[in-house]
């Protein structure tokens, strides 16, 4: 039975329109991985958590705010 209908490169119209779609909602989409975070997100959150719990006075939270700040410049 020979089919003559709407085939593209093997794949109906469908199957492309899909496929395409499928695609691009993988690669276009953004994600998160559990357990990684930015570089300069994670080592300040630590030590605005350290501060807010009061672990950290204001004098180190600032010394240490500036060397995180400079070894991200280098």
């Amino acid at each position: 039975m020979y089919y003559d209908g709407y085939h593209f490169f093997g794949m109906h119209l469908l199957w492309w329109f899909i496929w395409g779609s499928m695609l691009f909602w993988i690669f276009a989409t953004p994600f998160y991985v559990p357990g990684q975070e930015k570089k300069r997100g994670s080592s300040f959150k630590i030590l605005r958590q350290r501060f807010a719990s009061g672990q950290i006075t204001t004098g180190e939270y600032q010394e240490k705010k500036k060397i995180l700040e400079v070894g991200l410049t280098k």
